[in-house]
């Protein structure tokens, strides 16, 4: 198993204070920096688009990872690498194309991802598995933070990665939503190694510490 990449999620900082929630992560053991992008169609809430990350990445000095919980995501593949995106990953349930749009977004130069809701089952990726760099396993509904994990989550990260080792060994599997230092070993086990937390680092008295332990979870 490689090397277990955190990538806090910036949806759950202070917002009046970004720049230093960004230098925070900046001075962390984080990997990634995990942007929540909602449309308030595909999911019922709305956070932020291109101007915030266009922000954020004037002061980050690490991977931004875009999570576009939006429908017809082709319309801004190209925004969102413009704004700094260096990955991006579209939900399966809003792709009607979904070969077309993982092809375009490896054009662009990003990693390319695709998400998937808690009910779809990771069978639906069997025919892109192959193209892809990761897979973010929604492992609450999508739309709000600090939901309660959903425990089927482990058996679908196992078969997902029964699934690679057959035809994309080097396929990052990363977990969104309710992860915590109870159930963040248990996901490494089951074959994940990519954490987004968002509540469980903001919210915590050290979120530094806590970036800390979730990278060193499986030790």
């Amino acid at each position: 198993m490689s090397e277990i990449i955190v990538a806090p999620s910036l949806l759950a900082s202070d917002f009046a204070n970004l720049e230093s929630e960004v230098n925070m992560l900046n001075n962390s053991q984080a990997d990634w920096l995990h942007l929540d992008v909602m449309d308030g169609r595909f999911v019922p809430n709305i956070s932020f688009g291109i101007p915030v990350i266009e922000a954020i990445k004037k002061h980050a000095k690490k991977h931004m990872d875009c999570h576009l919980m939006i429908v017809e995501p082709d319309k801004y593949l190209e925004a969102f690498k413009n704004a700094g995106a260096d990955s991006i990953s579209v939900h399966i349930e809003a792709c009607d194309h979904l070969h077309r749009t993982i092809a375009y977004i490896k054009e662009l130069g990003c990693m390319a991802g695709v998400a998937v809701n808690p009910h779809t089952p990771v069978t639906t990726m069997k025919d892109v598995l192959h193209d892809l760099d990761y897979v973010c396993l929604m492992s609450v509904n999508p739309g709000f933070g600090g939901q309660k994990f959903i425990e089927h989550t482990y058996s679908k990260v196992r078969e997902l990665r029964a699934m690679a080792n057959e035809v994309n060994p080097d396929l990052i599997i990363q977990i969104d939503g309710g992860v915590n230092a109870n159930n963040a070993p248990m996901l490494v086990e089951a074959g994940a190694n990519n954490l987004v937390a968002g509540s469980f680092v903001f919210k915590s008295d050290n979120p530094a510490e806590t970036i800390k332990n979730l990278k060193n979870c499986s030790n």
